[in-house]
């Protein structure tokens, strides 16, 4: 062997060994893929108009349990009426002619992807409704639906089908709950006719337009599955969608002391149950547009209050109408407005043919509510003027000291921020 072979060799070795590191150098290999995270789509819960989202909520991601998403919103407010409702039957507190107050002192927390997801609210807030007298934020949270009024959990079958369960918002009517999620600063007439919290288990349904969700629940926070409600929409096309929504009771709620009604469960549960309406039910259809700086959603709501010799219950019936309404300037200025009609039925001249479910027997309302918002980044500022005009009301059961004021305006002024 000369000494030429060896060298060739080498020389072979070292070529393919130099190919070999460019061909690297040219098409460098991909690393392995790194699982996304804190990416899920936050759509709970809803906001009103402009008041948004956070679109980049603080996320913990949280080692063999997921992704931990982390929002609130701190606002405050105040507003002056006359005409309040100057005394309430002890130990409720009294209404005032004006407050200075938080009107949302709020955390949230949830798992919005994977098969098991979870939500929770939980701090202090007011859920204002017209031609209805206002407590403190505190009282109200106290009185209400606790400190941790939403805490849920829900599993997710497939694409289809899910189901949840614990304290959740009703399905029922077409105004939500705290006072950043809505258009306007008051809940309305029809608002007041409907349980706002319950607690159950909940299936849902979507597939292509359709979406359905029915449950099993407390009804009026009653403490007692004696409910059932649920809540169909058809989305049309992307800026129009149409749904109805409803429950009723299954059996009569007898954890009631007509006599001490604060005595058998305690006041926090009596004042967000009343008992005519924990044995009522109720229906609503609304349609829904929503397209560039347009929102328009009118609905109608009907409903019925049975008899009851046991609760003393003569039964009454509603029939009302709403339309909301909100146009956006700009992205950052909406003026919203909201008209409403209600009206029980009776005879003003029977007033003990019915129970009052609205301002006696025979009774109806009309509200009209405007609000313009004004947003900055994630903060919001809003005002907002109500008026509320009753007809027909059985003496005492009006506005003012003596119950016999048949009008209220109410001037509003919230900010905050959402998170």
């Amino acid at each position: 062997m000369t000494i030429k072979q060896p060298l060739l060799a080498l020389t072979a070795i070292l070529l393919s060994s130099v190919c070999a590191y460019a061909a690297d150098l040219r098409v460098p290999v991909a690393p392995a893929p790194i699982p996304a995270s804190c990416k899920a789509e936050i759509t709970f819960p809803a906001y009103g108009g402009i008041i948004k989202q956070n679109p980049n909520p603080a996320c913990l991601t949280i080692g063999g349990f997921g992704d931990i998403y982390v929002g609130g919103a701190v606002t405050g407010y105040f507003y002056t009426q006359p005409n309040q409702y100057t005394f309430s039957p002890a130990p409720l507190p009294s209404d005032r002619a004006g407050r200075v107050d938080v009107s949302n002192l709020m955390g949230f927390i949830q798992k919005a992807d994977g098969p098991f997801q979870f939500y929770a609210a939980f701090g202090a807030y007011s859920i204002p409704g017209l031609g209805l007298p206002i407590y403190g934020t505190f009282d109200q949270t106290d009185l209400l639906y606790s400190p941790a009024p939403i805490v849920f959990g829900k599993y997710v079958i497939n694409d289809n089908w899910s189901v949840q369960g614990g304290r959740m918002p009703t399905l029922i009517g077409s105004e939500l709950p705290f006072t950043f999620q809505n258009l306007n600063i008051s809940r309305g007439l029809l608002f007041n006719q409907e349980n706002v919290i319950n607690q159950g288990v909940q299936v849902n349904y979507s597939d292509g337009p359709w979406a359905a969700s029915f449950a099993a629940t407390d009804g009026f926070y009653s403490g007692e599955i004696n409910w059932v409600t649920g809540a169909i929409t058809y989305k049309i096309d992307a800026a129009n969608t149409v749904g109805i929504n409803g429950g009723t009771h299954f059996s009569t709620y007898t954890n009631f002391d007509f006599v001490n009604p604060f005595g058998r469960r305690g006041l926090r549960y009596q004042y967000a149950t009343p008992a005519a309406l924990q044995n009522s039910s109720i229906i609503s259809a609304n349609y829904t547009y929503a397209d560039g700086p347009w929102i328009v959603t009118p609905y109608v709501q009907y409903t019925n209050v049975e008899s009851s010799v046991v609760l003393g219950l003569a039964g009454a019936e509603t029939i009302g109408g709403a339309l909301l309404a909100s146009y956006a300037f700009t992205d950052n200025f909406a003026l919203a407005g909201r008209v409403e009609y209600i009206s029980q039925s009776g005879n003003r001249g029977n007033p003990f043919g019915q129970t009052s479910v609205l301002y006696g027997a025979g009774s109806s309302a009309f509200s009209f509510t405007v609000t313009p918002t004004f947003t900055f980044d994630r903060y919001f500022v809003r005002g907002e003027f109500s008026t509320v005009q009753l007809y027909d009301i059985t003496p005492g059961l009006g506005f003012g000291r003596s119950g016999l004021k048949t009008s209220q305006e109410r001037y509003m002024l919230e900010t905050g921020i959402t998170f």
